[in-house]
């Protein structure tokens, strides 16, 4: 895409005397214009509420906020329950009647109008024959722009990606341009935590008067084999009139080497892109476990000078979903061992920051995790880059409205006129990308419910196939007998089922496709740290403390614990897989404890808790997800004073197949793994967790004393394969501080998680300790926010005091822009201190 630089906006003094005539001395000189991309990230004025001709170039600003965008200005608080309470019936989680909610939307002051202003680093002059293009990566929401007073977009939905040519609208002098940007979230617009503001990137693009537009390539790879792959470049050119255009693109791979070379001179007709045909030889291909990347680096010409240069990004792979033998990438048969993923970071709210990113990829990336659904909106690009680079699959989703109302002021009022123009841009943003395998439509769309509702599904599965027709789409459906009668499920590419496991089978024998994909499962709620008795399986258990069993055992009524789903995609070839929800928790909905139990604010669905902290269920999936890694993991602690003689059920997450647990010293027998006929078995014989004896190793008589818990792990052929020692907890005694950054960049961005633990004299785990924790920072970093996974707690995520939960929490610290050490001090009362120190480079 050309240079990048990361600019504050230039002060018109210097620009009217250095940067103007030196700008004209090129122009003067022939010099033509050179593809640059300016991130807006500095010198930016805000205002929360609104403001009368606050878009007005003479409008006075100094009193105003300065900020850096990205920027979350709703995710500092204060949590209150008066922020989204609402009285509604939820349907889609079966719900007839109203009652109160609260914590839908995370319990933040995200209702309201903010202002953003801006002084523009460049100005368009004459004879330089440049192009200036805003580009918006997404702001929050129903965003109004203006350049120098005059209004040059509106774009309602938050989560897009959109541009705006603003050459005709600059000054053509040495005036300064000014960027205003309104934005609003209106009330009841939202089921979870929208973020508020400027928070994804905002981009100044500037090109030549001939040049390729914003997303004006297309990839494909409409060939691949190991001996060699065919790869297709489209590309579009703007304002070349009927002139030849010469495209020379050279193909190369990571290594920066190039494999192959097109030279093509084409005239552009009816903006038909220019398009080119490469041979690659020995091709290596993307997938999770090798995220090969290839470039196409354009350059356009007229006559002998270079107009434009444009990079593609891109992989080289193949697709197929196979009726009633599943989905096959690059001639593998594979399952999705896939998440959901809300847009939110947790304690950094919605602002994007690609660091926190990539820790929370390389956690899900650990546990086996191969693929990433954006649930329910466009992601930010990002994400995608890093999926890409990382090796996670994505589908990529819309939706969650069409035109029928979830929410009073949702999508459902811009749908008609806008959905269209939402997918282009999506799709367009998205399809180079090697991570995107398939697209969803929507979730759970009340529309599935009409007799025409497969209409508007095939409206938007058309837009697809016409702007991308390499990838297949679904939607995640809920109302599975619904879609089944009325042709809905029929329509689509692939079908999607959100939970409603028992109607797998079903679905596979009614429907044309003979594949079932579960866009969304399991939804089991639980509690880092916090364990309930009896151990059983449950629908929508409640508890005084607002928290969820950590034995996996517990789930909404409309949803399942995960065993269903790894049963599923084990016994059927058809089933293409699953994407849980969720990969971590999110801020709202607080089910089961979202009508009107304040404080609870943010999600129990969590693999991972908002403080990034695993819960016991991370261990069971990647037990089952990366079975050649070696898991071994305990549950519960062993700290459970007054429980002395009680049963204590102890379950065992391993890939081993075998194991034997030992309570100080003493054996409580061997397990092993159930196959699916000892399971079917078991169930007949009336044993409620005859399914989780296939995947947990369980001893459900276990009484508890004090002391250590042992369990030794074998092979299937009674050889030693692993040991681990869990004991319990003295009185707790000092902090303990962790992290698995070992150095950050100073680039102003980077962060380090580090967790923080509370010991006793001899460094085990305190589980039932909840102190305050007061962080300082300092050196070449600050602090920047903590949490402890506690869906209850409202202390605000960027004051340096944060309560313990279950033992841990996580201080989060943000490098600066100078070299050195940064040093992170965690103290709390009675308890001995901790330091940790990290270079920034």
């Amino acid at each position: 895409m050309g240079n990048i630089y990361y600019l504050s906006p230039i002060k018109p003094y210097f620009m009217k005397r250095f940067l103007l005539p030196l700008m004209l001395a090129a122009s003067l000189m022939g010099v033509r214009a050179q593809r640059t991309e300016t991130l807006l990230k500095e010198g930016w004025k805000f205002h929360l509420g609104d403001v009368e001709n606050a878009e007005k170039v003479d409008f006075i600003d100094d009193n105003w906020q300065s900020v850096t965008v990205p920027h979350d200005w709703a995710i500092a608080g204060p949590f209150d329950r008066k922020w989204d309470l609402q009285k509604v019936a939820v349907k889609q989680n079966g719900e007839s009647v109203a009652t109160w909610k609260t914590g839908r939307s995370g319990g933040l002051p995200y209702i309201g109008v903010g202002w953003y202003r801006i002084t523009l680093p460049f100005t368009s002059l004459g004879g330089d024959g440049s192009r200036f293009c805003l580009l918006f990566d997404g702001a929050m929401s129903e965003a109004r722009v203006y350049v120098n007073g005059k209004e040059v977009a509106f774009w309602p939905y938050g989560y897009n990606s959109f541009y705006i040519d603003v050459t005709e609208q600059l000054h053509k002098d040495e005036t300064p341009n000014l960027l205003a940007v309104r934005l609003e979230n209106r009330e009841q617009s939202s089921r979870w935590y929208p973020g508020a503001g400027l928070y994804r990137n905002v981009r100044l693009l500037r090109t030549g008067n001939i040049h390729v537009p914003v997303w004006g390539t297309q990839v494909t790879t409409p060939h691949v084999e190991e001996a060699y792959a065919s790869v297709t470049l489209r590309t579009r050119v703007e304002n070349a009139g009927d002139q030849p255009v010469r495209i020379i693109t050279d193909i190369r791979d990571a290594e920066g080497r190039t494999v192959a070379t097109k030279d093509n001179t084409q005239r552009i007709f009816h903006d038909q892109p220019l398009e080119q045909h490469f041979l690659v030889e020995h091709p290596r291909l993307w997938s999770p476990e090798s995220p090969v990347l290839y470039e196409a680096v354009s350059r356009l010409l007229v006559g002998t000078d270079t107009i434009d240069t444009y990079t593609t990004r891109f992989g080289i792979r193949s697709l197929d979903f196979v009726a009633d033998r599943g989905f096959y990438l690059n001639g593998q048969h594979r399952k999705f061992q896939g998440v959901c993923l809300h847009h939110d970071l947790g304690p950094l709210g919605a602002a994007i920051n690609r660091s926190a990113l990539r820790h929370q990829l390389t956690i899900l990336k650990q546990m086996g995790c191969d693929a990433i659904r954006t649930s329910h909106n466009m992601p930010a690009p990002e994400l995608v880059e890093l999926c890409d680079e990382m090796g996670l699959m994505m589908m990529v989703e819309p939706f969650d409205e069409w035109d029928v109302a979830k929410c009073k002021n949702g999508y459902h009022r811009f749908f008609k006129e806008w959905a269209e123009r939402d997918m282009v841009n999506m799709i367009h943003r998205y399809r180079n990308h090697p991570s995107v395998v398939i697209w969803s439509i929507g979730n759970e769309i009340p529309t599935q419910w009409k007799p025409e509702g497969y209409q508007v599904a095939r409206f938007l599965q058309d837009i697809c196939h016409r702007e991308d027709p390499t990838r297949p789409v679904t939607c995640g459906m809920d109302q599975v007998d619904a879609v089944l009668n009325n042709g809905f499920a029929a329509t689509l590419d692939i079908p999607g089922f959100n939970y409603r496991t028992h109607k797998y089978v079903e679905a596979y024998n009614r429907l044309p496709q003979s594949l079932v994909l579960g866009s969304e499962t399991s939804s089991t709620v639980s509690s880092r740290g916090t364990y309930m008795f009896p151990a059983q399986l449950k629908k929508n258990a409640m508890y005084d403390n607002h928290q969820s069993s950590g034995y996996d055992l517990e789930a909404c009524s409309w949803s399942n614990v995960p065993d269903e789903d790894f049963a599923l995609a084990e016994d059927y070839p058809w089933t293409l897989g699953q994407f849980v929800w969720t990969g971590f928790d999110y801020l709202g909905e607080p089910s089961p404890y979202d009508t009107d139990a304040w404080p609870s604010h943010s999600s129990l669905f969590g693999i991972v808790d908002l403080a990034s902290l695993p819960k016991d269920r991370y261990y069971l999936y990647r037990s089952h997800w990366a079975p050649d890694s070696l898991t071994l993991h305990i549950l519960p602690h062993w700290t459970w004073p007054g429980r002395e003689g009680e049963v204590t059920p102890v379950f065992v997450y391993t890939e081993a197949p075998v194991a034997e647990l030992f309570v100080n010293g003493k054996s409580q027998g061997r397990q092993h793994k159930y196959t699916r006929e000892e399971s079917e078995q078991a169930r007949k014989a009336g044993d409620t967790l005859w399914l989780q004896r296939r995947y947990r190793l369980m001893w459900t008589d276990v009484k508890y004393e004090p002391g250590e818990l042992c369990v030794v792990a074998y092979n299937s052929d009674g050889s030693f394969r692993a040991q681990k020692r869990i004991s319990t907890a003295g009185k707790p005694h000092h902090l303990v501080l962790s992290t698995d950054c070992p150095t950050l960049k100073a680039d102003g961005e980077s962060l380090a998680y580090i967790t923080v633990s509370v010991a006793d004299k001899d460094g085990n785990l305190c589980p039932d300790a909840t102190p305050l924790v007061e962080f300082s920072v300092k050196g070449a970093g600050r602090f920047c926010a903590a949490a402890n996974g506690d869906a209850t707690c409202v202390v605000p995520f960027q004051q340096p005091r944060h309560p313990a939960f279950a033992g841990q929490l996580t201080a989060i610290v943000q490098a600066g822009r100078t070299h050195g050490p940064v040093t992170l001090t965690a103290k709390a009362k009675g308890l001995k201190p901790a330091t940790l120190t990290l270079p920034v480079n």
